[in-house]
């Protein structure tokens, strides 16, 4: 009932919104007289904003075209290399010739398998995680498909059904690469490696970095952990499961909808949020469009959400959440019981953030705890200072702190010959 209350009040505001864009339009006409009086720049910007606020927003683009490496401009072509119908793994190619000119004929590099979040927002939230990582890398991504739009003759998606995404892509990625969990990954990902591990999966990875990823969520527990603690399961069955509505492709789908994790987001800062929405009413105001395009490039990815599945949401928050089944030992695939510790030759990084309100200092740091078979040398733990949840894998800190480190890890690991003999195979 509720998705469908949103859906009609998206429809109720259509006219308003109609209204207020041929406005917009008309204060931006330089020809009209009261287009720069202070009351048509208060109006324009009302306008603007009242846009900003009731827009549907939709999967940002990567905005990716190209990067630089040693001073030289290298191309990048985003292309799918493997898809299902609830994810497609996204690979940026950078152009040869041009590599080959920035690096010399005889540079390889580590191929990187991005495990992007399935909570909530688009894998287009880690553009600034690949813009670094695409310089010193071959990097590849998880792209998570919105619920709503998967018929539901598609079938079911739950976490055993992630877990097996993930060997896939690494399948798919190949052997004796690099995995990249940012956030809600880490214990899927951690399960995938560990099943991997004890198959003797070729594909196995040769490192696996985890950040700000709730491993063991009963350490040092956010807002967040708490509320999973404190409601019953059936609380979350009831409260926050609801119909696709038939206009989406996924009609009639349960989901765990985008637009309630967002704004379980925003309450816990709603202060900051409703800060920054008045500065750029200001900065409108001003004539400062470097500031209010500032603001819309965080809020047009920020706001741009998508659906989980009912079941793939549910076992999160049982398994991850409440019952702690990693770090307690118990955690199953598909009647299988993964077993950590019998992960012995994948080098192991965490990273923290000292001032995570989501994944809690320790969380990640677990990881190190229940892979036991990894010799000490192989396992590196860092907390960064000053940044909360999102600057754990963006912004400044982490290009200029926390990169730097991990990929001098992944080349701890990289062995630029078995990268020539794989490529060499095809």
């Amino acid at each position: 009932m509720l998705y469908s209350i949103v859906e009609m009040q998206r429809t109720a505001l259509m006219p308003w919104r109609v209204a207020v864009n041929f406005q917009r339009a008309l204060l931006a006409n330089p020809l009209n007289p009261i287009a720069q009086t202070p009351f048509g720049r208060n109006l324009s910007a009302a306008s603007d904003l009242f846009e900003a606020m009731t827009r549907r927003y939709e999967k940002p683009d990567w905005r990716i075209d190209s990067t630089i490496i040693n001073g030289i401009k290298v191309p990048v072509t985003i292309e799918t290399v493997w898809s299902s119908a609830w994810c497609s793994l996204v690979h940026f190619k950078r152009d040869t010739q041009a590599l080959t000119q920035a690096r010399g004929p005889d540079w390889v590099e580590p191929r990187v398998l991005i495990a992007a979040p399935l909570s909530g927002h688009f894998a287009t939230l880690l553009r600034g995680t690949v813009e670094a990582f695409i310089q010193d890398h071959d990097v590849y991504i998880t792209d998570w498909h919105d619920a709503r739009d998967v018929p539901i003759g598609m079938g079911r998606f739950d976490l055993d059904d992630y877990i097996e995404h993930i060997r896939e892509m690494l399948v798919q990625v190949g052997p004796e690469a690099h995995v990249v969990a940012v956030c809600q990954p880490g214990p899927p990902v951690l399960a995938a490696i560990a099943l991997m591990a004890e198959d003797k999966d070729p594909a196995l990875p040769a490192s696996m970095t985890y950040m700000g990823s709730p491993i063991d969520a009963r350490c040092s527990p956010t807002v967040t952990n708490k509320l999973a603690e404190e409601k019953p399961f059936a609380w979350f069955e009831s409260k926050m499961i609801q119909t696709v509505p038939p206009i989406f492709p996924g009609a009639f789908r349960r989901v765990y909808p985008g637009f309630v994790q967002l704004a379980s987001f925003m309450q816990m800062n709603m202060d900051r949020h409703i800060d920054a929405h008045r500065d750029f009413f200001n900065h409108l105001v001003a004539g400062d469009g470097d500031e209010a395009e500032k603001h819309r490039e965080f809020y047009d990815e920020y706001l741009a959400v998508l659906d989980l599945s009912e079941e793939f949401y549910l076992q999160t928050i049982q398994k991850i959440f409440q019952e702690y089944h990693l770090p307690r030992g118990i955690f199953m695939c598909r009647d299988r019981l993964v077993k950590p510790q019998l992960i012995k030759t994948v080098a192991l990084m965490t990273v923290e953030g000292e001032k995570d309100d989501i994944s809690g200092i320790g969380q990640t740091q677990a990881a190190h705890d229940i892979c036991t078979g990894i010799p000490k040398k192989m396992q590196y733990d860092y907390v960064q200072e000053g940044v909360g949840h999102y600057g754990v894998f963006n912004g400044r800190r982490f290009k200029s702190e926390i990169y730097p480190r991990q990929k001098q890890f992944i080349r701890t690991y990289f062995s630029a010959d078995k990268e020539r003999q794989f490529l060499a195979a095809g």
